[in-house]
């Protein structure tokens, strides 16, 4: 009789994103582009052609471009709508 062969445990590495969700139409057509050589960061939506570039503080990846150019979406317009009291 021999013994029962060790099972190994696979460690699933999660990735990063390449695309993510637009925050004008709602699909998952938004793509971030960094250029260090210019120091800038281009995010846009391959559905609806919402854009959005500036420039690259730090160290800052993909999903840092994508959440500042989510931020400068829904920023403005929501201090307008939110009752004051």
């Amino acid at each position: 009789m021999g013994r029962r062969r060790k099972q190994t445990v696979k460690i699933v590495r999660r990735k990063l994103p390449e695309l993510f969700l637009c925050p004008k139409c709602g699909k998952n057509t938004v793509s971030a582009i960094i250029n260090k050589k210019s120091e800038r960061a281009t995010v846009i939506c391959s559905n609806c052609n919402l854009n959005s570039s500036f420039r690259l503080e730090g160290q800052m990846a993909a999903v840092d471009a994508y959440c500042l150019f989510v931020d400068n979406y829904y920023g403005p317009q929501r201090a307008e709508e939110a009752p004051v009291g």
